[in-house]
């Protein structure tokens, strides 16, 4: 068997009933036989809502301050996610988690690093638009005043186009976000010209040698980050199992009593049954060489140091306030064993890692800042 069928026979695009059918108004930039998102049917896909969705996305009238925009955290350079270790709101609080790259969310069975229940983009965007704790975008108690920005001669052709004869409102405006970000989709990285286009020179030796280590029962890799997104937490049109998994990777043992700090439990906060502290929701790999620092808290700074961890099978924090031995986290995921890897291998899985960088993504026009 060779190497792209190893990879094939892992992508699990499993093939259920079909969903409702959606309005064929949009036309995905998808892989031929890749299967379209879920879309909600209350807000079908068109080119105007993704063009008025990108618009908002830029602008900083989004935030009651007008310091801010969904992009300030969400940087296409680095595939929509952020160069630092956590986000800082438009009142300048520091948050206590790493900004998500957007990359294929539109594929995400859940949203957000650890709620089981936030399952579209349209609710997802209401807590960085209006939510308190922590303020990111700080839009209560302003809504008016917001609102009162996108009602301004240059969007009224746009929203026009998006939502004819409607109103702007905040519905609309979320629908729009909703859109544009579902419309991130990245299938076009040195990987998938080697699995897909069968271009046996898109990727090189070392890679295809760490592709084997990664989809290797020693490393388990594909357990947590498997199918064609690279991610367990997938949902799409012929794959329609409700499958939420969040896993406990043993980043934290405090004290030795099995809990992560108390600023963040993870999904715990949600389901209040203790058995899931320090459970978060496995984010897709791909272009996961743009988007460090690491983890939910963004507490690992690079790649090399993130395959040190899972070697370990945890992390021991030998001393401060988060001292402890998480590789003895009784509540950590069966597949967080541990491995050992050569200075080799280590080198060929990361270069397998740096394969999965869409360029074409972050360079999209489509994407970006829309001219003035």
């Amino acid at each position: 068997m060779n190497q792209r069928w190893l990879y094939l026979a892992f992508i699990l695009l499993v093939s259920c009933q079909e969903s409702a059918e959606q309005p064929i108004a949009y036309q995905w930039a998808l892989r031929k036989d890749f299967p379209r998102p879920q879309v909600p049917l209350e807000n079908p896909m068109t080119e105007a809502k993704v063009e008025l969705g990108r618009h908002i996305f830029y602008d900083k009238n989004l935030s009651a301050n007008g310091t801010q925009s969904c992009a300030s955290c969400h940087q296409q350079k680095f595939a929509f996610a952020e160069d630092r270790k956590t986000s800082i709101g438009s009142t300048g609080e520091v948050h206590r988690r790493n900004s998500p790259a957007l990359v294929n969310i539109a594929y995400n069975k859940t949203l957000t690093w650890s709620h089981d229940g936030l399952k579209t983009i349209e609710h997802q965007l209401l807590l960085p638009m209006f939510g308190d704790n922590p303020i990111e975008l700080g839009i209560t108690n302003h809504e008016e005043k917001v609102l009162e920005r996108f009602k301004a001669k240059k969007y009224q052709p746009l929203f026009s186009k998006a939502f004819p004869d409607q109103a702007v409102s905040f519905k609309n405006i979320s629908y729009a976000l909703a859109s544009f970000v579902r419309s991130l989709v990245s299938f076009n990285s040195p990987f998938d010209r080697y699995a897909y286009d069968n271009d046996d020179t898109a990727i090189s030796q070392s890679a295809l040698r760490g592709m084997t280590l990664f989809f290797s029962e020693k490393l388990e890799c594909h357990h947590c980050h498997g199918g064609f997104n690279f991610t367990q937490s997938t949902s799409h049109e012929k794959q329609l199992l409700d499958r939420r998994p969040f896993h406990n990777t043993g980043l934290y043992n405090i004290n030795g009593n099995n809990l992560y700090p108390k600023s963040d439990t993870g999904l715990s906060e949600i389901t209040l049954n203790p058995n899931d502290n320090g459970r978060f929701r496995a984010p897709t790999l791909r272009n996961i060489a743009l988007t460090s620092p690491y983890m939910h808290d963004g507490s690992i700074a690079t790649l090399s140091e993130v395959v040190d961890f899972y070697a370990a099978g945890g992390r021991n924090i030998i001393d401060g306030v988060h001292k402890g031995d998480g590789r003895l986290n009784i509540k950590k995921s069966t597949f967080m064993k541990g491995f050992t890897i050569t200075k080799e291998e280590k080198a060929d899985l990361i270069i397998f890692l740096n394969s999965l960088t869409d360029k074409k993504f972050i360079s999209n026009k489509k994407h970006a800042l829309p001219l003035p």
